[in-house]
Order: structure tokens, then C-alpha cells, then sequence
């Protein structure tokens, strides 16, 4: 039965919308009951792709997930006994399967509270490679197409397809199991499912090539599977066992919502990027850092200190400022000091001078920059040349800025940040040549 009339204008806009959420809970029924991640996730996306064919017309059924379990349930079996060289298998399957449940857990049967949670350990396995572990979690618990994450990351959808399936025979070879780690891998099997939450949040918010600055899919996916995560770990059932992980989940939650609520001011109206300073903060939204706030404000009172807690803090404190004039840098040179102090790495030390030049001038700016000319892990980086030639100018040292400017567009293959580095080099090309 449906619940609703099929045929409307949006319905598969609307069945989308349904289905993406049920992705994990349909994954995981079906890996936890057949013991083949690989073999499940195949039939869950022939069980989408159904859907998406007949729902729009026939209507939704009263119980969608039931529905997928049930169709891609059959799927799997029908994948299992077509495969005459392996009967041994099949037979192992129906051995441990009772007959009355062998195509689907019943409609009413109450799904795991910490699947998705168990499901995005999986496919954050340790033997797989960052850049696989985010196709895997994209397309495993995001419900994202292979077609939709190769438009996000610029790549052809066949080379995509590739990376994911290598992934699922990695995971499958490592002789993983749709369990939650053991206690001795929790931590970084947690700190992992974070770290890619967090690369796919920032590969949206400012995308590392083409021609757009922001991919909305990618931001808004990192955000609702990171409100998932921090659901999870809230309920009765999962807050002892994963309470270390709960305060940086929340922070990183309020990063996200801060950091993202100033997306509408980011670009001018042919598309270039406008930076923090020269951004109308009336555009920002409200109501993202009002909730981002409230929820660091929270976090940071309650649970461990975390390096996703204290950026989603200097966040906060830009949010707060009305004007970029008004903004606390003494506060956030402060919270950099301790963030380099939790979590040191390169980036951060770009930003951090970039906080202290606000305070102590560009001068101070650039000799926290001076040990990073150095740093391999910055090869070819554009932001290290985009920062410098930034305080540089500030400096009044135009030679050296244009120099870096230049170098900077030469490096990002972004086309809004190119265009904005071009644009600055010629400025002050054209201020050279007037100047007598």
C-alpha cells in the first residue's frame, strides 16, 4: 500500500529526499543478516534504483525501509544463487537464514539504534585510503549516487566507480565484519569516522578544483551524517561506550554550522569569492550560529577539550563580531595557541599568523611563516603563498606580494580562488605603474 497519490511534479524529488536517509538502516540490515558488505551494498543500490523507478509512479509504500530491505534482500539472493561455482555459499547462507525470514527482517522489525554508527566504522576501515573512505562513506551511509560524488569531486564517474569498489574489496579482503570495532581500535576508528566527516565538509565548503567555490551536496551531507553521529552518541544505549567521542562530535557539529552559515556572503553575484573581511554579515544565517554557539557553549563546559572544539570556538568568536572590525583577534590568537598546542600541523600555523598580524602587525604575521618555507607537507600548497602575499602587502612590500600572488593563482585549481589571486596581483600591478 501507498501512502500517498503518485504522478506530482516533485515526487521524485520527494522520494529522493526519502530515500537518502534510509540508506544506512537498509545497508545495515541487509550486511548484518548476509555477512558480505560488499555483495549487500551492490543489491541496496539495484534496491534505489527501483525505487526511484517506482515510486514516483506507483506512490511510496506505507513501509519504505521494509520495502528496500525486502527488494534488495531478493536481489542479493538472486545474485547468490546464480552463482553455480560458488553453491557452496549459497548454501551456508540458507543454512544460518530461517526459511521465514530469508528474503527480509520483517517490516516492524526495530532497526539497530547504532547501525549507521557501525556501518560508517566500516567503511572508515584502517586499510583503506582517506580519499576511499569518504567515496565509500558517501555512497555506503550518505546514499549519494556513484554519478553524484564524481560530479563532486570533478572526476569521471567510471573512475569513481573504481575507487569505490576497490574500496568495498579492500574492506572485504581485510575480513571486516559489520560489527562495531573492539574496544583497542575504538579510538581511532573514531577519530577516523570524524576526520572524514570533516575533509567532506571542507571539500564542499570550499572545493579544491573547478569552477564552483561551494558544492552544496557535500556540505549538506557532512552535516546531517555528523547530526546523525551526534545522535547516536546521545541515546542511553551508546553513551557509555562512545562518551570520549561525543564532545568533539559536537564540536565539530558546531564548526560545520558556523563555519557553513556564511555561505550566502562568500561569493558576489558573478560568483567570485569575497573574503572574511569584505563579507556583509547581514548574510549570514542567524539561526546556523545561534544553534553553533549554543552547542560549543555547551560542549566546551561538558567534555574533553578537542581540536574540533576549539576551531568551532574561533569560529564562534567571527560569528559574533557585527562587523569584521569588532572581532576579538587576541581572543583567537589565543585559542590558535592552544589549538597548535592540541593539534599542530601546518594549516593551523598559517592561520595562526594570520591572527597574530591582526594583533601584533604583519611583520609578526610573517616570522611565524618563516619555518614553514621548509615544510614539505606545504609543497605546492597555494595557501601558504596566498597567505604570505596577503601580509606582504599589508607590509607595503608590493614586489614580494605580487610575486606570491601569482604563484598562488599558478597553484589552486580552484577558478573563484584563481580569479581572486589574479585579481589581486593585478591591483597591485596597476598601483606599481601609477605610482611615481
Amino acid at each position: 500500500m501507498s501512502t500517498g497519490e503518485p504522478g506530482g511534479a516533485g515526487d521524485s524529488e520527494r522520494v529522493e529526499d526519502l530515500l537518502r536517509p534510509l540508506v544506512p538502516r537498509v545497508l545495515a540490515a541487509l550486511a548484518r543478516r548476509h555477512d558480505d558488505f560488499e555483495a549487500a551494498e551492490d543489491a541496496v543500490q539495484e534496491a534505489l534504483l527501483a525505487a526511484a523507478v517506482q515510486w514516483p509512479k506507483d506512490g511510496v509504500p506505507r513501509s519504505p525501509d521494509g520495502w528496500l530491505v525486502t527488494v534488495a534482500s531478493r536481489r542479493l539472493t538472486d545474485h547468490i544463487r546464480s552463482e553455480a561455482a560458488d553453491r557452496r555459499r549459497e548454501e551456508a547462507v540458507a543454512a544460518r537464514t530461517p526459511a521465514d525470514e530469508w528474503f527480509a527482517p520483517a517490516a516492524d522489525e526495530p532497526a539497530h539504534e547504532d547501525d549507521t554508527l557501525t556501518l560508517l566504522f566500516l567503511c572508515c576501515h584502517p586499510a583503506l585510503t582517506p580519499p576511499s573512505r569518504i567515496a565509500l562513506t558517501l555512497r555506503a551511509v550518505g546514499g549519494l549516487s556513484t554519478a553524484e560524488i564524481a560530479r563532486a569531486f570533478l572526476v569521471p564517474e567510471a573512475t569513481m566507480a573504481q575507487r569505490i569498489g576497490r574500496a568495498k574489496q579492500r574492506v572485504k579482503a581485510a575480513g571486516a565484519r559489520f560489527d562495531m570495532p573492539p574496544p583497542d581500535e575504538l579510538p581511532d576508528r573514531q577519530r577516523s569516522v570524524l576526520h572524514v566527516l570533516y575533509l567532506i565538509f571542507n571539500e564542499g565548503y570550499t572545493a579544491t578544483s573547478g569552477p564552483a567555490l561551494r558544492r552544496g551536496e557535500l556540505t549538506g551531507e557532512a552535516i546531517r551524517l555528523t547530526r546523525t553521529v551526534r545522535r547516536l552518541l546521545r541515546a542511553d544505549s551508546l553513551a557509555g561506550a562512545h562518551g570520549v567521542m561525543a564532545g568533539e562530535t559536537a564540536g565539530l557539529l558546531a564548526l560545520m554550522l558556523l563555519t557553513d552559515a556564511r555561505r550566502a556572503a562568500r561569493t558576489g553575484p558573478d560568483g567570485s569569492l569575497v573574503p572574511l573581511a569584505e563579507q556583509d554579515r547581514t548574510l549570514w544565517d542567524r539561526a546556523s550560529i545561534e544553534e553553533g554557539v549554543a552547542l560549543i557553549s555547551q560542549t566546551l563546559t561538558r567534555a574533553e577539550l578537542g581540536p574540533y572544539q576549539v576551531q568551532a570556538a574561533i569560529a564562534a568568536v567571527h560569528a559574533e563580531a557585527v562587523r569584521a572590525e569588532d572581532t576579538d583577534w587576541r581572543q583567537i590568537v589565543g585559542l590558535y595557541r592552544l589549538l597548535e598546542a592540541l593539534a599542530p600541523n601546518p594549516v593551523v600555523t598559517l592561520n595562526h599568523a594570520v591572527a597574530v598580524s591582526m594583533v601584533c602587525g604583519p611583520r609578526a604575521g610573517l616570522a611565524l611563516l618563516e619555518p614553514l618555507d621548509g615544510d614539505e607537507r606545504l609543497r605546492g600548497f597555494h595557501r601558504l603563498y596566498a597567505v604570505r602575499a596577503h601580509l606582504l602587502e599589508r607590509a607595503g612590500d608590493r614586489e614580494g606580494a605580487l610575486a606570491d600572488y601569482r604563484t598562488a593563482a599558478r597553484l589552486t585549481t580552484s577558478l573563484p580562488e584563481q580569479r581572486y589571486l589574479h585579481d589581486r596581483a593585478a591591483r597591485l600591478e596597476a598601483a606599481r605603474l601609477d605610482s611615481p
